[in-house]
């Protein structure tokens, strides 16, 4: 067993149970697309768990249309936007508390200091649009 960082290793949840380290996070679209064929065999029940740390809010808009994704704020707290029918649909979250974006839902989030989170992901075929 070894011990690892969230923010710098994410998780592929995947078929059979698995739990897979990733290589070391970049956060760029080349590592995204890397993830994808790592874990294309598990389809859309494969899911990404990551941490996140925040200082400012974000200035794109995700969806996920294959599967719901879980935020969990371990720190600070976070205003996650939804857009729901052409409507904005605003959650805070502290410390401990956590929401889920349903698959096809636009989100955003907006952050007023250093925040924290967790996400798990379904992660196929995710899609942005500026802010």
């Amino acid at each position: 067993m070894t011990a690892r960082h969230l923010g710098k290793n994410l998780i592929h949840l995947g078929l059979g149970a698995t739990a897979v380290p990733q290589p070391d996070f970049t956060g760029d679209l080349d590592w995204y697309d890397g993830y994808g064929k790592r874990s294309a065999t598990d389809g859309v029940e494969g899911r990404l768990v990551s941490m996140h740390s925040f200082h400012e809010s974000w200035d794109v808009w995700e969806m996920h249309p294959k599967g719901a994704e879980v935020v969990i704020c371990t720190s600070g707290s976070v205003t996650l936007v939804q857009e729901i029918d052409g409507e904005h649909v605003s959650t805070q979250l502290s410390e401990g508390e956590y929401a889920i974006n349903d698959p096809g839902v636009w989100h955003t989030a907006d952050v007023a200091g250093p925040t924290s989170c967790v996400f798990i992901t379904a992660g196929m075929d995710t899609q942005h649009r500026p802010r």
